[in-house]
């Protein structure tokens, strides 16, 4: 059994429904990592253990940029089930105004997690390409999309059958990304010397230096492995949302057990 309790806080001034995950100071991201780095990881499932040997076999062991965009390639996969699966039941439940109205929330909340997800994918991918590192079409193209599609297949049939499951699942990536952003951080201190691209400042945020900017990216991994974790107590989509209402609080913590 392995208990976790985090800290989520976000500013007064991001308050609003729907707001995505909280921008932090460069004092509230160096916080943020060390609570990562001093906090256990999930007793991961037997499902996301497969996936993690899966990436470290055919990527090795050691912790890289290149490896990373093909976390944040797969990261996005479960949004986009999910978000499938509340259409349908938004179509099942749209003339019962009220209950529709919650899926829909949940829907929206699913799309800009996974729109997260994508300026992660997009900010990473062009760190690498600035670091001129080669990738090769079967490794760095064919290889996530294989394994994206099963990823995308198994939380999809385990949202239809134990939708709590899928979240689990979530958790555990969301866990071990964190766990992995806050700790190549912590191996590379040359990073907080390096100027972090300006490409997409205007849309994901301005940093000053490349470590703050991973730092920002673990962080978000948290609230969603958070937003997972209290979605288990409500996982169908017609089920009253409660993870935005956690994700408001000033201080939000979440023990998981297995």
């Amino acid at each position: 059994m392995t208990n976790t309790t985090q800290t989520l806080t976000r500013p007064a001034a991001a308050s609003a429904a729907h707001s995505g995950p909280p921008k932090l100071s460069p004092v509230e991201l160096r916080a943020a990592q060390i609570e990562t780095l001093e906090t256990p990881r999930l007793k991961y499932g037997l499902l996301a253990r497969m996936l993690f040997k899966q990436m470290d076999l055919v990527y090795g062991r050691e912790r890289t940029l290149v490896k990373f965009t093909m976390l944040e390639f797969i990261a996005r996969v479960p949004y986009q089930a999910w978000e499938r699966m509340g259409y349908f039941s938004l179509s099942r439940h749209r003339r019962r105004s009220a209950l529709a109205k919650r899926v829909y929330e949940r829907i929206v909340e699913t799309r800009e997690e996974q729109d997260n997800e994508q300026w992660h994918l997009l900010i990473l991918q062009d760190m690498v390409q600035r670091d001129g590192t080669k990738q090769s079409f079967v490794l760095h193209r064919l290889a996530p999309w294989l394994v994206a599609f099963f990823y995308y297949h198994v939380s999809w049939l385990l949202f239809l059958v134990r939708p709590e499951l899928s979240y689990r699942l979530n958790a555990d990536f969301e866990d071990h990304a964190e766990h992995e952003y806050m700790s190549y951080v912590a191996e590379h201190p040359e990073l907080e010397h390096v100027p972090a691209p300006a490409t997409y400042a205007a849309e994901y945020g301005a940093y000053g230096s490349v470590a703050d900017l991973l730092r920002q990216i673990g962080h978000d991994e948290r609230v969603h492995k958070l937003d997972s974790l209290v979605n288990m107590r409500a996982p169908r989509f017609q089920d009253a949302p409660v993870a935005q209402d956690a994700r408001n609080t000033e201080a939000a913590a979440t023990t998981a057990r297995r």
